[in-house]
C-alpha cells in the first residue's frame, strides 16, 4: 500500500528507526530524534543500493517520488545512480572538471534550442557524468570517451552512443575555444563505433494497411491521454516531439488552430496547423481530462511536464506494429506519400510537413505559405482517413487546387 501524507503526519518516532515504506523502492524512516529521511532502495550491476531523498517536510511526499522515478531512470539507463550523485558533487568543486565544462556550455547555448533537443542533450550529458564528470577535462583521453560509448552500444542504443560522443565533441570544442583544453579527443574515435544504417522511419502507406492501423488505435486500452495523441498523429503529422508538447494556450479551436511557437520547431520557424473537424472533436474530448493544466497530453506522474518520448511509440508495439512496420515519426511519410500519390502539390504538402525550402529565391516568393491550400488539404486528408478507418469506404478526395 502507498502512503499517503496523512499517514506521514499521523506516525510517531520509536526508539529504534521506523520505515514506512511506499512504492518501488521509496521509504521513509523516522529516527528515534524525530528527523525523517527519505531512502530509494535500488538494485545494480546485482547489488542492492541505497540512497538518499531528502528530509521530509522539505521534501514532500510527491517531490520524494519524482526523485525514486529520476533514481529507477537512471538505473534503466545503465547509470548507477549513486555514482552520478558523486560526479555531480566533485563537478561543484572543480571548476576544471568535465562536468564544469559541459553544464557551462549547456546553459551557454540551451536557449536556442527546442525543448525537445534540450532534452535529448541532457540525456547525452547523463551518460558522460558519471564515469567523466569528476576527471579534469585536460586528461580525459580518447579511450576513456570510447568506453563509455561502447557502454551504451552494448545495451543496443547505437544512435544513442553516436549522439553522446558528437555532443561530448561539441563540449570539448568549447573548451578548446575557451583555452580550457588543447583539443577534442573525439576526433580520434571517428570509425570506431559500427555506423548507422541510414534508413528512412518506417511508415505504412498502403491504404488498406491504414485503415488497419486506424481501426487499431481506435481500439487501443491503454490511457486515454495515449490514445488521444495516437488518433490524432495520422491526421496532423507533425514530428512526435511537437505533438507531445501540444498546449491549451496555442490551440484556438473555434477557429480550428494551432499555432506552434518557434522555440518549438526543428527549423525555429513558427508553423500553423490546420485543425479539421475531426480533430477539433478529439481535443474537445480530452478537454475536460487535462484543459486546466498547460499541455493537451501531459505526463501521467508529473503532470506539468508533457507525454513521455516512448508514450506514443510503445503505444504502437503494444498494437502489434514493430518497428520495422511503423513508428511515430512513420506518420509524416504516411501523409506525405499518400498526399503527393493523391496528386496534391508538392509545394502544399511540404509546407504543411514544416521542411524548409532549399531554393531561396523560391521561398522568397512564398510568403503566402499556401494556407487556404492548406486548410483544405488537411480537411480533406482526415475525411480521407475516415473512409479508410471506415472499413475502405474511401471517400473521394479534393485536392487543395480544386474549386469549392
Amino acid at each position: 500500500m502507498s502512503l499517503t501524507d496523512l499517514a506521514i503526519r499521523n506516525a510517531k518516532p520509536d526508539a529504534r528507526p521506523v520505515k514506512l515504506f511506499d512504492e518501488r523502492g521509496l521509504y521513509l524512516q523516522l529516527n528515534p530524534n524525530g528527523s525523517r529521511w527519505w531512502r530509494v532502495k535500488y538494485q545494480f550491476a546485482g547489488k542492492a543500493q541505497l540512497l538518499s531523498a531528502g528530509v521530509y517536510p522539505e521534501v514532500t511526499l510527491k517531490e520524494a517520488r519524482q526523485r525514486r522515478d529520476e533514481i529507477r531512470r537512471q538505473v534503466r539507463d545503465g547509470i548507477d545512480p549513486s555514482a552520478a550523485r558523486k560526479a555531480a558533487r566533485s563537478a561543484e568543486t572543480g571548476a576544471d572538471s568535465f562536468a564544469a565544462l559541459a553544464r557551462e556550455w549547456q546553459g551557454r547555448f540551451q536557449i536556442d534550442w527546442s525543448p525537445g533537443y534540450r532534452e535529448k542533450v541532457a540525456g547525452h550529458i547523463s551518460e558522460l557524468l558519471p564515469w567523466l564528470g569528476p576527471r579534469p577535462i585536460k586528461a580525459i583521453e580518447p579511450l576513456e570517451l570510447l568506453e563509455v560509448a561502447r557502454r551504451i552500444e552494448g545495451r543496443g542504443a547505437l544512435e544513442t552512443a553516436h549522439r553522446t560522443l558528437q555532443t561530448a565533441g561539441r563540449i570539448f570544442r568549447y573548451g578548446v575555444a575557451t583555452g580550457r583544453v588543447a583539443r577534442d579527443p573525439t576526433a580520434d574515435l571517428r570509425g570506431a563505433l559500427p555506423p548507422l544504417r541510414n534508413q528512412n522511419f518506417a511508415a505504412i502507406t498502403d491504404p488498406a494497411e491504414i485503415g488497419h492501423l486506424l481501426r487499431a488505435i481506435e481500439g487501443y486500452t491503454g490511457t486515454f491521454i495515449v490514445k488521444t495523441a495516437l488518433r490524432l498523429a495520422p491526421r496532423l503529422f507533425v514530428r512526435p516531439g511537437e505533438l507531445r508538447q501540444m498546449a491549451w494556450s496555442e490551440l484556438d479551436l473555434t477557429a480550428g488552430e494551432w499555432r506552434i511557437p518557434a522555440a518549438k520547431m526543428k527549423m525555429r520557424k513558427p508553423h500553423f496547423v490546420p485543425l479539421a473537424r475531426q480533430c477539433v472533436a478529439i481535443l474537445e474530448e480530452i478537454r475536460p481530462l487535462s484543459g486546466a493544466g498547460t499541455f493537451v497530453f501531459p505526463n501521467l506522474r508529473t503532470p506539468s511536464l508533457p507525454l513521455s518520448e516512448v508514450a506514443l511509440l510503445a503505444a504502437l508495439r503494444r498494437l502489434g506494429y514493430s518497428k520495422e512496420q511503423m513508428t511515430v515519426h512513420g506518420f509524416r511519410a504516411m501523409a506525405s506519400t499518400v498526399l503527393s500519390e493523391l496528386g496534391f502539390p508538392s509545394d502544399v504538402v511540404e509546407r504543411q510537413l514544416a521542411h524548409a525550402e532549399r531554393n531561396k529565391v523560391k521561398a522568397a516568393y512564398n510568403r503566402a505559405e499556401h494556407l487556404p491550400e492548406r486548410r483544405r488539404m488537411m480537411q480533406a486528408w482526415s475525411d480521407f482517413l475516415d473512409g479508410l478507418k471506415q472499413g475502405g469506404r474511401v471517400v473521394p478526395i479534393r485536392r487543395a487546387g480544386d474549386a469549392g
